[in-house]
């Protein structure tokens, strides 16, 4: 490939950035907060025996834990206490 080629490539790749940025900071934003979700998660999972509130480890409760946080869990936690 030519120089240009690349210069092209390159110049609608940080187009394509800058028109998704926000969507971008977005989902990078939910992704984050997803991953503090697992990790709360992960940490409460040991404790389970000795508090009675064992939730799963698992995409959908940390996704749930990001998006809508400490109500988040009251939610996850009613849900199971509905199920059982």
């Amino acid at each position: 490939m030519t120089d240009q080629v690349i210069g092209c490539l390159v110049l609608i790749a940080l187009l394509g950035l800058l028109v998704f940025r926000r969507a971008l900071g977005r989902l990078f934003r939910l992704g984050l907060r997803t991953a503090v979700g697992a990790l709360v998660l992960a940490l409460l999972a040991p404790l389970s025996g000795w508090t009675g509130l064992s939730l799963g480890v698992n995409l959908f409760n940390a996704l749930v834990l990001g998006v809508l946080g400490v109500p988040g869990f009251g939610l996850l936690l009613l849900l199971q206490w509905a199920v059982r």
